[in-house]
């Protein structure tokens, strides 16, 4: 569905990503773990086309990305939730819902797509008239990832959906993220909570300090000590 090919990312002279390579099947969980700084984000704002990778190629559904700009890759499936959230504070949770279907056409569907959107995430439809700035960091999340799911995307891009969230919304957010993909959604998925994200994706990359150092089946990197070690707090 995506791949990934040798590119080259940088910021002014400061060189992020080098000659990153990696796929996501139709049907996958594929993670991303990695420190901070070692490129997870600017990985995922360049193949959502916020950025541009100065070599390399970035296909998705063998359409070349490179030749898109970022409203053009939504439109062609591929929606990203980024870090930190960016839901539109100042309206309300409709609002930012019917902002995540700017670009549907099919707009008859739309009603049957809100009630999807409320049945995964309840909390969004008793807060539906609320401004979402005022809301807590765990239900912006649930809309932030609802007006992506507005959409319809073939492929989810979610960074940190974990970030700065209690334990207990943690765990209901990758729930959430495991129905959604047994729904038809693929994801990929960067995510700092290593367990979580390795506990739930098919496959994994590891990135450091702008390249891939390692990829394989996520449950038998989960094992691997040189992970462990790094990553999940262990030895």
């Amino acid at each position: 569905m995506l791949k990934v090919d040798e590119i080259n990312v940088f910021y002014g002279t400061i060189q992020a990503l080098r000659g990153i390579s990696f796929e996501v099947n139709e049907g996958e969980i594929v993670t991303l773990i990695g420190a901070n700084g070692a490129g997870k984000t600017t990985t995922l704002r360049t193949i959502s086309g916020l950025m541009r990778p100065k070599t390399g190629s970035i296909s998705f559904l063998g359409q070349n990305l490179l030749k898109c700009d970022a409203s053009r890759i939504v439109e062609m499936g591929l929606c990203h939730v980024p870090e930190g959230r960016r839901i539109f504070a100042n309206l309300t949770v409709m609002e930012n819902l019917e902002m995540g279907a700017y670009t549907r056409k099919d707009t008859k569907n739309l009603k049957a797509d809100y009630d999807i959107v409320f049945h995964r995430f309840p909390r969004l439809k008793e807060r539906i008239k609320q401004i979402g700035g005022t809301l807590s960091g765990g239900e912006q999340q649930m809309l932030a990832m609802g007006r992506a799911l507005m959409a319809r995307p073939k492929l989810l891009v979610l960074d940190e959906p974990s970030m700065g969230l209690a334990p207990l919304f943690v765990s209901e957010i990758f729930s959430i993220i495991k129905d959604i993909n047994k729904a038809g959604t693929t994801v990929l998925l960067v995510e700092q909570n290593a367990n979580m994200a390795l506990s739930i994706a098919n496959r994994a990359y590891v990135i450091e300090t702008g390249r891939i150092s390692l990829s394989g089946d996520a449950k038998e990197l989960a094992a691997s000590s040189e992970v462990r070690k790094a990553y999940l707090g262990g030895k």
